[in-house]
């Protein structure tokens, strides 16, 4: 596949991931408090579908073209790109832990904790971050 279509696939990819994440982070911070139980699991068993067919598939997506651009770039191991990568896998993270929440909501479980408006910074602080050194290539 050419590399121009390698990189807008990784880029649509990326949007899906993040947005997904975003509106599980919201989700679980707007409605994880203010329902009761049984419609709570209702609502978060359906964005918990959601997260498993289109999030996580683009995340994965995201880590696959992302080191197959990596290695058609040659652009091991340029620190930017190390420095990507570990920001990448803060981000994998944080997927990890807000889909562990939704999860335990999905199934009734009480789930406290500030991980959901945490996520809202975290996730776009990365995010920013990532895009910064993708672009600049400060170092």
């Amino acid at each position: 596949m050419d590399y121009l279509w390698l990189k807008a696939l990784h880029i649509v990819l990326v949007i899906t991931w993040i947005g997904g994440m975003l509106t599980v982070a919201g989700a679980t911070a707007a409605y994880a408090d203010n329902t009761e139980a049984s419609r709570q699991a209702e609502f978060f068993g359906k964005i918990r579908k959601w997260d498993q067919r289109i999030t996580t598939p683009a995340m994965l997506g995201v880590w696959v073209l992302g080191l197959t651009l990596s290695g058609v770039g040659q652009w091991f191991p340029q620190p930017w790109l190390v420095a990507k990568i570990a920001l990448v896998l803060v981000l994998s993270g944080l997927h990890g832990m807000l889909s562990g929440r939704l999860r335990r909501l999905a199934t009734g479980q009480s789930s406290t904790g500030t991980i959901s408006h945490l996520g809202y910074v975290a996730i776009i602080g990365l995010v920013f971050v990532v895009v910064v050194l993708v672009v600049i290539k400060p170092f």
